[in-house]
């Protein structure tokens, strides 16, 4: 019921307009969201890649309008020449949602999202950084990795995503764990099924392990995205086995969560990036996250409350 009420309530005009509007939301807004517009993006990453690195993304998903997704192309085209231009680039790379791009689109979603990535790609690439592409719910796992497949003929170094929470993962990671492969490690966030995920977090827990243990293993280039500090210990063990120095694989946390942990692992000569999440989309990207998985609401709130 409160997952509903959740989703409902990120696509209620009304909603989002009072959350604009109040006060007491701002603070929040601004704990996890770098500001609106490329310029807040910028500041933000200059001041976190003094000593981490940044991986930014420009808000928006599901989009239904080709216009929409065109536009989504040209913010990302001009964050990456500002990138560019004040040296960020070697600290600071994009991520991007292919549903952002037309991925959802009715007519040619999955090739309109295929040559918008590429526009994409092409831009880091002058710009000298790379693109992760992330990763969104279970029915969009298969087109979305034939995407990145696809971008990778070209643009070889572009990060996929992978959930730890689907039951498909493990066999994914040692598909993706070549030479060269950047894949991000995430748990999930969105509500699956339990036919095609596991719900329990023990056994979350548990596939995270086993997936991140073939990452490690194998000769990609993993990115171990969580904030909980046992998996992050076991991330350290596991690649200390496998002969993995402090730059042969990196951890990730959203802007705004365990901030002196990030500094922390940064400090003890360990690559570590944050998510940043910017621009006018934030409504939606907070209430979807909140509606995909409620838990979501006590740990954003914490750390809110906690402030590190």
């Amino acid at each position: 019921m409160l997952r509903s009420a959740l989703i409902a309530a990120s696509k209620s005009a009304g909603v989002r307009s009072l959350a604009e509007r109040t006060p007491l939301v701002r603070p929040i807004v601004d704990r996890f969201v770098a500001g609106t517009g490329v310029e807040a993006a910028i500041h933000t990453a200059a001041e976190l890649s003094t000593d981490r690195f940044v991986s930014l993304d420009h808000l928006g998903e599901d989009t239904g309008d080709r216009a929409q997704a065109d536009a989504t192309v040209q913010a990302y085209r001009a964050l990456l020449a500002r990138l560019a231009d004040t040296g960020l680039a070697s600290r600071a790379e994009v991520s991007v949602k292919l549903s952002a791009l037309g991925q959802a689109l009715a007519i040619d979603g999955d090739k309109i999202a295929l040559e918008n990535a590429r526009l994409i790609c092409a831009a880091a690439t002058a710009a000298g950084t790379t693109v992760t592409v992330d990763m969104e719910d279970h029915t969009t796992t298969d087109s979305t990795l034939a995407i990145v497949r696809d971008l990778r003929l070209d643009y070889p170094d572009t990060g996929a995503v992978l959930q730890a929470y689907l039951r498909r993962t493990e066999a994914d990671c040692r598909d993706l764990a070549g030479p060269g492969s950047r894949v991000r490690l995430c748990k999930g966030a969105y509500n699956e099924p339990e036919s095609v995920a596991f719900r329990d977090k023990s056994e979350v827990d548990k596939s995270y392990v086993r997936c991140l243990r073939v990452l490690m293993a194998g000769e990609g280039y993993p990115m171990v995205a969580t904030h909980d500090p046992r998996l992050i210990d076991i991330g350290k063990e596991l690649a200390r086995r496998a002969g993995r120095g402090g730059t042969d694989y990196e951890f990730q946390m959203l802007y705004g969560i365990r901030q002196a942990e990030q500094r922390a692992l940064a400090a003890s000569g360990l690559r570590m990036r944050v998510y940043v999440p910017y621009g006018t989309e934030w409504f939606p990207y907070f209430m979807r996250r909140l509606g995909e998985r409620p838990a979501n609401l006590a740990f954003f709130a914490r750390s809110f409350l906690t402030r590190s």
